[in-house]
C-alpha cells in the first residue's frame, strides 16, 4: 500500500517537475511540504514522536519510488530522514525528542546535518571544528561543507571537537538551530547533479548555543553518528535502487520503440544482453538493500550489511545509468531525454556517505573481524 500511495504521487506530482527543477536548481520545497502532509518525512519514527509507525524497509521503499522519477526530491528526504533526525531519535534525550521530533517527523521542520569539513571527509576523525564550554554555553568555530538542505533546515546537527577547561574530550555531536548568531550559509554549491537539493557550506563564527544542546554523551559523539551513517547507508542504497531504475526503464522502453536495421533495437542481442545485466544488478541491489533494512529493523548490527549495500547498488545505479545512454545513442546526451539527468544524479551515489573505497575498506575490517573470532 505504502508503495503504490509513492508511486502515485512520484508520478503525478514529482516527476512532472523533475526535468524543469534539474534545470532551475529549485528546491522543491512544494513537494516537500506535500510529502510532509502525507507523513513521508517521518516514516520511520514512532507515532509518539509524530511519525507514521513504519521502520527503515518501508523509508527505502519510498525513497526508491520518488528516486526513480527525481533523485534531487528522493535525496532531500533521505537526508531529512536519516541523517537531520536520525541523531536526534537515536541519541538525544527525551527532552529533546520532544521537542523537535513531532516538528521534523512532520515535515514543518527540515533537518541537517554537517559532518564533512574541507580537511575531513572520509577521514572523519579529522573533524576540525571545535565546541569549546563556556559556562552555560558552547562556542563553536569551524565550517562544515556539502551540507545537504542547510539552507531549508530548520536544525541543523553536526560534530565537532569538544573542549572543556582547555582539554580536548573528543568528538562530540550538537545541534543547533537556524537563525541563530554566528551561524553562516554559503551559496547552494553548482553541482553536476541532484541540482534541486540543497548543497551549502556552513559556517561557525563564535557561534554560542545551550549546553544542552549536546546529543548523547560527549564522549561517544563520534560513534554515535558513524552509528547514525550507517543507516544513512541503506537510505542511500535505497536511492541508487531509484535512479538505476529511472534510467533502465527508460533504456528498457527506448529500446522497444527505437527500430534499426529493420527491427526494435531491443531484437539485438549486444542490447538484449546490456538490459538482462541491468535487470540483474538491480534485483541483486534489493536483496542486499532490503536485506541490510531488515536487520537492522531488528535491532542488530548492519555495519558489514549496509557497506555492501551502499557499495553494489551505487556502482550498480552508477553502470546501469551509464549503459542506459548508451542504449539511448546519441540520444541519451540529450537534456530532452532524461537518462543523461540519471546519469549525472549517479555518481555522486559512489561518494556521499561514504567513497567505495571506504566501504571496502568496511567490508573487508569487518570480515577479518569475523574471522579472528572464529579462530
Amino acid at each position: 500500500m505504502l508503495r503504490e500511495m509513492v508511486r502515485e504521487f512520484a508520478q503525478n506530482e514529482v516527476k512532472p517537475i523533475a526535468k524543469q527543477i534539474d534545470k532551475s536548481g529549485e528546491f522543491p520545497s512544494e513537494s516537500v511540504k506535500k510529502m510532509g502532509d502525507l507523513g513521508l518525512m517521518g516514516i520511520p519514527w514512532p507515532e509518539a514522536y509524530g511519525g507514521t509507525g513504519m521502520d527503515l524497509r518501508a523509508l527505502v521503499i519510498a525513497i526508491e519510488e520518488i528516486g526513480k522519477v527525481c533523485c534531487s526530491t528522493a535525496a532531500t528526504m533521505m537526508a531529512h530522514t536519516s541523517l537531520g533526525t536520525g541523531g536526534i531519535y537515536y541519541f538525544g534525550s527525551e527532552e529533546q525528542k520532544k521537542k523537535y521530533m513531532p516538528e521534523l517527523a512532520s515535515g514543518r521542520m527540515i533537518g541537517a546535518f554537517g559532518l564533512t569539513e574541507p580537511n575531513a571527509g572520509s577521514d572523519a576523525g579529522n573533524t576540525q571544528t571545535t565546541a569549546t564550554l563556556d559556562g552555560n554555553e558552547f562556542v563553536i568555530n569551524g565550517q562544515k561543507v556539502f551540507c545537504t538542505n542547510a539552507g531549508y533546515a530548520g536544525l541543523i546537527t553536526f560534530t565537532a571537537q569538544y573542549i572543556e577547561n582547555g582539554e580536548n574530550k573528543g568528538i562530540g555531536a550538537f545541534f543547533v538551530e537556524s537563525g541563530t548568531n554566528g551561524l553562516k550559509l554559503s551559496p547552494p554549491e553548482k553541482k553536476m547533479g541532484w541540482k534541486a537539493s540543497d548543497t551549502r557550506s556552513i559556517y561557525f563564527e563564535d557561534m554560542r548555543i545551550p549546553k544542552e544542546n549536546i546529543i548523547g554523551s560527549p564522549e561517544s559523539g563520534f560513534k554515535q553518528f558513524l552509528n547514525t551513517l550507517t543507516s544513512g547507508r541503506i537510505t542511500i542504497g535505497a536511492l541508487s535502487i531509484g535512479t538505476a531504475m529511472g534510467g533502465y526503464e527508460a533504456a528498457l522502453n527506448y529500446s522497444c520503440e527505437r527500430s534499426a536495421f529493420g527491427k526494435q533495437i531491443s531484437k539485438f542481442q549486444g542490447v538484449s544482453f546490456k538490459l538482462a545485466d541491468m535487470a540483474t544488478r538491480i534485483e541483486a541491489s534489493k536483496h542486499l538493500v532490503y536485506h541490510a533494512a531488515y536487520l537492522k529493523d531488528k535491532g542488530e548490527s548492519v555495519i558489514k550489511e549496509a557497506a555492501m549495500a551502499k557499495l553494489f547498488s551505487s556502482e550498480s545505479a552508477m553502470q546501469i545509468t551509464t549503459d542506459a545512454i548508451q542504449l539511448h545513442g546519441g540520444y541519451g546526451y540529450i537534456h530532452e531525454y532524461d537518462v543523461e539527468r540519471f546519469f549525472r544524479d549517479a555518481k555522486i551515489l559512489e561518494i556521499g556517505e561514504g567513497t567505495s573505497e571506504i566501504q571496502r575498506i568496511i567490508i573487508s575490517r569487518e570480515i577479518l573481524k569475523s574471522l579472528q573470532k572464529s579462530a
